[in-house]
């Protein structure tokens, strides 16, 4: 019985065991280009955010008081 666990155990260290490394590496390339496009939207784009959180907090402060 624990041979036969062994073998199991073995075949499936060395069929998930081996890509481990790869996943990490395109694990990374994605989380990079994420911040990259992230960062590239957040400069385009800052201007027109923050006019528009003005708004809405202006808004806001408004509808209260």
């Amino acid at each position: 019985m624990f041979q036969v666990m062994f073998i199991v155990r073995s075949f499936l260290a060395t069929l998930f065991g081996e890509e481990k490394g790869a996943e990490l590496a395109e694990y990374g390339l994605v989380l990079g280009l994420v911040a990259v496009a992230s960062i590239a939207a957040l400069t385009l784009l800052g201007g027109n955010i923050s006019t528009t959180m003005n708004n809405i907090a202006g808004s806001i402060l408004g509808a209260g008081g």
